[in-house]
């Protein structure tokens, strides 16, 4: 059975999750600069997926899951800053990495999926 809609694509609801997760453990953080890029970041996981899902076409919709992929690595990356900066600790780090890596990996299977 195909997928009608974003809403039910697994990496969607994922990602959805470690958005909120990540806006909740950053909240009150005062490097406002550091804060607003990774809150992109982790927003821009879910939203590529939807946004690429509703163009219509396997070859668009591919292209916006590794815009997906890209911007999974980029709050990676932050998470590793954000260690390095005592704004996380080391298990809350293992722990968004290991949301991130299954996220990037479910999506890469969605891609092989479609072409």
């Amino acid at each position: 059975m195909a997928i009608q809609k974003f809403e039910d694509i697994v990496a969607w609801q994922k990602s959805q999750d470690i958005a909120v997760d990540i806006y909740k453990c950053f909240q009150n953080n005062k490097d406002f600069g550091f804060r607003d890029q990774l809150f992109r970041a982790s927003v821009s996981i879910s939203n590529n997926i939807a946004e690429g899902f509703d163009r219509n076409s396997n070859a668009d919709f591919s292209r916006f899951l590794y815009y997906s992929i890209a911007s999974c690595s980029e709050v990676k990356s932050m998470l590793y800053l954000a260690e390095r900066l005592n704004y996380i600790n080391n298990e809350q780090r293992i722990l968004f990495l290991d949301n991130a890596n299954e996220i990037s990996k479910i999506i890469r299977g969605l891609i092989k999926s479609i072409n």
